[in-house]
């Protein structure tokens, strides 16, 4: 199990790392409508990242080793890790770019439910996170792990996973007056920030899923 735990912390990290859901839920605690908005968006981060790796450790549990002394499981994380690099070039592409989603212009406007749709979206939906959570379930689900077990390694990863949402969330609950300076300025440095942070977590976590792959063929 201490294995699975260190093959999947990486990829806990990328999504943490994510700076678009950190902007969204910095930007609800700054609304009107902040405990309401950010609680929202945390239930529906949680429920994307627990569902997407869920699912994906129940699909690739049935996978087995090729005959040929190769392995499915390790082509489909050489697959997953070169989508991940892909996406990393993308990011650093459009890095230049500072221009937030429009949808951040009505986050004032947002309920818990809007928020709770928001927060699934950007974490089950969102290729980036997709890409990252199904790594993770295939690492999970072909570990050789006890079902038990698996479903620790499952929880420890959505818990790190979700914890840069989670904790901005939880901490303004107990100092709200205290935190508005810092997330206000940790949501201006990530809004200039977004595509070169994402480029450099996706571009090292592809070569990690890359690595781990080609070690299983």
């Amino acid at each position: 199990m201490a294995t699975t735990i260190g093959e999947v912390l990486p990829l806990a990290v990328g999504v943490a790392l994510s700076p678009i859901p950190i902007v969204a839920v910095i930007l609800m605690l700054l609304s009107r409508n902040a405990r309401a908005t950010s609680s929202g968006f945390g239930v529906g981060w949680v429920v994307g990242i627990l569902a997407v790796t869920g699912i994906v450790i129940v699909l690739s549990g049935s996978a087995t080793p090729d005959d040929g002394g190769g392995s499915t499981t390790g082509w489909i994380k050489v697959v997953l890790g070169l989508l991940l690099i892909f996406l990393a070039f993308k990011q650093w592409h459009a890095r230049a770019d500072t221009t937030p989603p429009k949808w951040m212009h009505a986050i004032d406007e947002f309920t818990f439910v809007k928020s709770a749709g928001l927060g699934l979206a950007l974490s089950a939906v969102n290729p980036k996170n997709l890409l990252l959570c199904a790594s993770a379930g295939v690492a999970i689900g072909t570990a050789g792990l006890s079902s038990g077990n698996a479903v620790v390694v499952w929880l420890i990863f959505t818990v790190l996973a979700a914890c840069s949402v989670l904790v901005p969330v939880i901490g303004y609950a107990f100092a709200a007056e205290r935190l508005a300076d810092v997330l206000d300025t940790a949501k201006n440095w990530l809004q200039a920030n977004n595509h070169m942070v994402m480029a450099i977590v996706l571009l090292i976590m592809g070569v990690t899923v890359v690595g781990k792959g080609l070690g299983g063929l």
